[in-house]
């Protein structure tokens, strides 16, 4: 049986994120430029230091170290994705449940 760790302080975080439908948004340059932005508007009020980042056509992989005593890694990745989304303003969403929500059809989800 596997044995799983929650956060610790100090813990490093592996994430992967995915556009919607696998498409190929994250190479166009107002894509990179919108992403970059949110995560240095984040990182100046809820710091975390990034050790390894790598940013493909339609995913992303990164690793972050938050402060301690900090494990919030959820909010910035909410306030990420909303940035990077707002900032492309990509047409209309997939369905009626992305449209109630007011979901960007950039983020898998």
């Amino acid at each position: 049986m596997s044995t799983y760790r929650r956060s610790q302080d100090g813990s490093l975080y592996f994430f992967t994120l995915v556009t919607e439908n696998r498409r190929a948004l994250l190479i166009d340059a107002p894509a990179r430029l919108a992403l970059r932005q949110a995560i240095e508007r984040v990182r100046r009020h809820y710091p975390f230091v990034i050790h390894a980042w790598v940013l493909m056509p339609d995913h992303l992989h990164c690793i972050w170290e938050l402060p301690d005593h900090d494990r919030d890694y959820a909010r910035r990745w909410s306030i990420i994705k909303r940035r990077t989304s707002q900032a492309l303003a990509l047409p209309g969403g997939t369905g009626l449940s992305r449209r109630l929500r007011r979901e960007s059809p950039l983020w898998q989800r």
